[in-house]
């Protein structure tokens, strides 16, 4: 055996891509996205892990030319991390060094709403004026030919933080104003720069919950909320499809319909036992998983190696849930 590995083909270099090339829209999702825009409120996406959640508010802002901004959140997030966050230790240093701060603003980073609702103001730190430090534009490469005007914002996992974190985000979100208490600074949703629709929001706030815990219902109360389905057998061919042509250098065909058909019968089998003992559901991401698997490495369903790799994807070993 050679010890020179094989390239790996650039689609596989972002098992989770962000990029919004492809999504296969249910009316009902769409239709939600509608709402959520003439209505200003955030969209609260609710469903499984591995349905799609995340991948929605990419492929929002691509077909719609809107810039693009993402924070996953974690135990540790809180709502301010969403809108600035200030480096005292930094600035405590620096004070040391050279005997004096004049300007706080330079220790202040916007967050990902500050991002899109105040762009300008965001690479300004919130000064006056310009800065000899300015911010770094998360996502500024996919951002650069977008409108300045419009910007979707994904907050991934909501329900990992504490309950504080959503209803610390109802007076920002709903005011589209909020204060940098260590500067003083107020930041407002800055206006356009060209001719916008009237009728609705200019920003989409998606936010994405597993379901891990309980989201306060005043928050609930306040967002546009629909549960992303898990996809039936036929669905998840269309879905395959659709990822494997736009990501994948191979052309598809009739085998690999066959396969598809195969793989997403098995993930159906998967789910129903996972049912009856209590575990995930396996997910249309473990299903591409499988599929990409099989075309990569030539394993059909009758192949001996199709048990192993049903396992490795489909029936992970799992603690049943308490």
């Amino acid at each position: 055996m050679s010890d020179t590995m094989e390239p790996v083909p650039v689609a596989l270099d972002a098992p989770d891509r962000r990029d919004g090339r492809v999504y296969l829209l249910p009316p009902e999702v769409a239709l939600a996205v509608k709402v959520a825009l003439v209505t200003g409120r955030p969209l609260l996406l609710r469903g499984e892990p591995g349905s799609g959640k995340s991948s929605l508010a990419a492929y929002i802002a691509r077909q719609r030319g809107w810039r693009y901004y993402e924070h996953i959140v974690t135990s540790r997030t809180d709502a301010q991390d969403l809108l600035w966050s200030f480096d005292s230790v930094r600035r405590l240093g620096d004070t040391q060094v050279i005997g004096g701060v004049r300007d706080d603003c330079r220790y202040v980073e916007p967050g990902v709403v500050w991002w899109a609702f105040a762009r300008a103001s965001a690479h300004r730190r919130g000064g006056s004026g310009s800065t000899e430090h300015p911010a770094i534009e998360p996502f500024a490469d996919m951002n650069q030919d977008r409108s300045p005007d419009h910007a979707v914002v994904l907050i991934d996992e909501i329900d990992k933080a504490d309950p504080d974190l959503p209803n610390g985000l109802l007076g920002p979100l709903g005011s589209n104003t909020f204060v940098v208490t260590e500067t003083n600074v107020e930041v407002r949703k800055e206006p356009p720069t060209g001719p916008v629709a009237a009728d609705r929001s200019r920003h989409l706030v998606v936010i994405t919950t597993n379901e891990e815990r309980e989201l306060p219902q005043a928050f609930l109360r306040r967002c546009v909320v629909i549960w992303l389905a898990q996809p039936d057998a036929d669905r998840l061919v269309e879905i395959g499809r659709e990822h494997m042509t736009t990501y994948d250098s191979d052309a598809w065909n009739s085998a690999d319909e066959d396969l598809a058909k195969a793989v997403a019968s098995e993930v159906m089998v998967a789910r129903e036992h996972a049912k009856r003992m209590g575990l995930r559901q396996t997910s249309t991401a473990e299903f591409l998983d499988a599929l990409r698997a099989c075309r990569s490495l030539g394993i059909g369903t009758a192949s001996t190696d199709w048990q192993n790799l049903r396992q490795f994807i489909l029936f992970k070993p799992q603690q049943p849930q308490e």
